[in-house]
């Protein structure tokens, strides 16, 4: 399965004021705008791991905003603002601290992303005086630093213990996520995987939207989909998905999701493969569980015996009891253990269903069930596959 990571942008577009408000845009070197960022922000003679984390806060907040198209999507044509009510502290013309400059220069590719998940984290930050927030202090973090605290540290003890960071993320020219052209009945490839993908998830919040098989294929069913996606959010209800349907769907996707927030859902991308792995027990963990716990959830919305079920990686006593109702389901021997017998009889359940009830309000992401090995994404844009990947850093 290839390794699909948001990339750093060559340059980005700065407007130098709030959203709305008259004002110039100016496109700079992305290494630049982050030695902006940071010298107008914190001070060059902290201390260096101090800096570091502050330097990672920055590029990973302004890569959030690439990522999630934040603004683009509402059609302004920049990338983020200079306000501090809404972005990061830009100043047009300003000069560079050279400690910022050099830590910039080093790692200027590398950003904070949850573990699990894709996109870079919106790394709220404050300075931690006259200013508080949930993220972090950015003060309190050269307090962290002299008592010893590196940059890794000071990050998780304000964003949480389940980051990470990624090094080394591939560099291009910022490029839009539509396709350059309309996706209509008979279009196929990983563009419509993403518009189904979008539609069944922002389906959760807006159910009269009908759910669709994420095969990549755009037939009846996801142009129905599409034309209550466009009668719902007031667009021309044609069934096809041009520019403005493409950038309200992912809109929606952002804002139900909350990629663009600190409290993000998080976008998680699958590799799942659905052959029998090893036996299945309390205390496994991992994406065999995931899977196991997906198909199971899928299944207890049709199934009496099977209690409903949360996917989180960890074969406990509530995927055990879930196990024990499928075998007594199938006259199965109840073991509450998953052996090649109970995961191939869940899998034939769980495929009988994918293929005859592809509109279920099933608050799970959608697959082709093709009973193969396969990639599922489920994001905001169809992202770069790197050939380098996660590099030294990452904990993929």
């Amino acid at each position: 399965m290839p390794t699909v990571i948001p990339y750093i942008p060559n340059y980005i577009t700065v407007h130098l004021g709030a959203p709305s408000a008259p004002a110039e845009n100016v496109t700079v070197p992305f290494t630049d705008y982050v030695k902006n960022v940071a010298s107008s922000e914190i001070y060059p003679t902290w201390s260096e791991s101090a800096l570091r984390a502050n330097i990672l806060a920055i590029t990973s907040f302004a890569l959030n905003r690439v990522y999630t198209e934040f603004y683009r999507s509402r059609g302004y044509p920049f990338d983020i603002t200079s306000s501090t009510a809404y972005d990061q502290n830009f100043v047009n013309g300003r000069s560079f601290f050279q400690p910022i400059s050099d830590i910039v220069d080093e790692i200027f590719d590398s950003y904070v992303r949850r573990a699990g998940v894709v996109e870079p984290l919106a790394a709220k930050f404050c300075n931690g005086t006259t200013v508080t927030c949930d993220g972090l202090s950015q003060w309190g973090s050269e307090y962290l630093a002299r008592e010893g605290y590196d940059s890794v540290d000071i990050l998780r003890h304000y964003y949480g213990d389940d980051i990470e960071i990624v090094s080394n993320a591939p560099k291009e020219d910022p490029t839009p996520s539509y396709p350059g052209t309309p996706l209509k009945v008979g279009s196929t490839g990983p563009e419509v995987v993403v518009v189904q993908a979008e539609l069944n998830r922002i389906a959760q919040n807006y159910p009269a939207i009908p759910k669709v098989a994420a095969d990549g294929i755009y037939g009846e069913a996801t142009e129905n989909a599409v034309r209550e996606f466009q009668q719902v959010f007031g667009l021309a209800a044609d069934g096809i998905v041009g520019r403005e349907t493409w950038y309200q769907l992912v809109r929606i996707y952002v804002g139900v999701t909350r990629l663009a927030e600190l409290n993000s859902e998080g976008q998680r991308f699958y590799g799942i493969n659905w052959q029998y792995p090893e036996a299945l027990q309390v205390g496994s963990r991992g994406v065999d569980v995931e899977h196991l716990q997906y198909m199971l959830s899928i299944i207890s919305q049709f199934v009496d015996t099977v209690p409903p079920l949360a996917v989180d990686g960890i074969y406990g006593q509530a995927t055990r009891q879930a196990v024990l109702g499928f075998q007594e389901y199938a006259g199965l021997p109840q073991t509450g253990t998953v052996g090649r017998a109970t995961w191939d009889a869940i899998y034939d359940q769980f495929a009988g269903i994918e293929n005859t009830v592809l509109r279920s309000e099933v608050n799970f992401p959608e697959n082709n069930g093709s009973g193969e090995a396969h990639d599922f994404a489920e994001s905001s844009r169809f992202l770069q596959y790197p050939a380098g990947g996660l590099q030294p850093g990452s904990q993929d």
